[in-house]
């Protein structure tokens, strides 16, 4: 059953279970500080393929076949595949599992997309709806500028506020059943949040105070603290925007700062040029089911909050001076013995 608690938090009582996970990344990501975590590290970001996109679908497909093979599944196993990227159409994903004969939910929620993806998984398993289903999420440097900004050649210069979008995939199975330790315990549904931003150079600043609303909502509706949980992170304020959350959050007495760290953040070392760190669907989906979980497996962590941003824009609406809505979707993961 799913047990409403408080104001937006869903209890899911049953607690499916994270049965499987991988992550896909490409070369600059395999050579960032997490380098070592993830399953698949490409040294050719156009994946033998014809175009940026296909090479993306090619990564995300090798994220989901990575992670259904740790499961001991084949795709027909199934009962839905939840995927989504950041092109048009989301072609990455439905191009990933277009031959997969599996139902397919194709998902919208910009860098949220995976937390999206796993908070709606973890209420249709819950439900009934679904008995074992699939959360991917991916992007690609190059698709990415092609589509939201200029084409590589062009040689634009990038603001300091400016995130690096990831090369990277991640894929996870939930199971209404299972012998895992890694169970989703509760998930809330972000509201969108639009303080008049329009820069989309600064997505952090656009995504901040949606991920305050989300966090600050979460604690409150749970009676909790942040030292409850192991780690609470958020994918991808970058560094601007995970500090601008850590200032909004304090201004309501809430001091997030010894147990929170940003996927944007943590994916690039200083040193590799990132500006404000990383972002796209795959950089939060890569860490996610990369180092996170594996630390959650070895029992490094018990108890973890995914919080998903996203900023939500096209090039047409920022092209017609739109402002750029936030949104953060939560997910609570918990490791048991049991």
């Amino acid at each position: 059953m799913i047990e409403h608690i408080g104001q937006r938090t869903l209890h899911l009582t049953g607690r499916p279970y994270l049965i499987a996970h991988a992550a896909a990344v490409g070369k600059k990501e395999g050579e960032g500080p997490l380098g070592a975590y993830f399953d698949f590290v490409t040294e050719d970001d156009r994946m033998k393929q014809k175009s940026w996109e296909l090479a993306e679908s090619a990564l995300q497909k090798t994220a989901i076949n990575l992670a259904l093979h740790k499961a001991g599944l084949q795709k027909g196993d199934l009962d839905v595949i939840l995927a989504g990227d950041l092109l048009n159409q989301c072609t990455g994903s439905f191009l990933a599992s277009v031959d997969s004969d599996t139902p397919y939910l194709g998902q919208y929620g910009a860098c949220s997309t995976m937390a999206q993806g796993l908070a709606l998984g973890g209420c249709l398993v819950e439900g009934g709806a679904a008995r074992r289903l699939l959360a991917a999420a991916s992007s690609h440097f190059c698709s990415a500028e092609r589509q939201y900004r200029f084409p590589l050649a062009y040689g634009g210069q990038r603001a300091p506020t400016a995130q690096w979008t990831a090369t990277a995939a991640g894929a996870a199975v939930l199971s209404a059943q299972g012998t895992g330790r890694i169970r989703v315990t509760h998930v809330l549904f972000g509201k969108m949040v639009e303080m008049g931003v329009k820069d989309a150079n600064n997505m952090g600043a656009a995504m901040a105070p949606a991920a305050y609303d989300t966090i600050s909502t979460l604690l409150s509706d749970l009676g909790a603290q942040p030292t409850d949980f192991d780690c609470i992170v958020t994918g991808d304020l970058g560094h601007v925007g995970a500090d601008l959350l850590l200032t909004l959050l304090r201004t309501d007495g809430i001091d997030l700062s010894p147990v929170y760290s940003d996927c944007g953040s943590l994916l690039f070392g200083d040193e590799q040029d990132a500006h404000a760190g990383g972002s796209g669907c795959g950089c939060s989906a890569a860490v996610l089911c990369g180092p996170l979980l594996r630390d959650m497996q070895a029992g490094k962590m018990r108890r973890l909050v995914f919080a998903g941003t996203g900023a939500m824009m096209s090039p047409t609406s920022v092209q017609q001076g739109q402002p750029i809505a936030g949104i953060c979707h939560a997910v609570v993961i918990e490791r048991s013995d049991t």
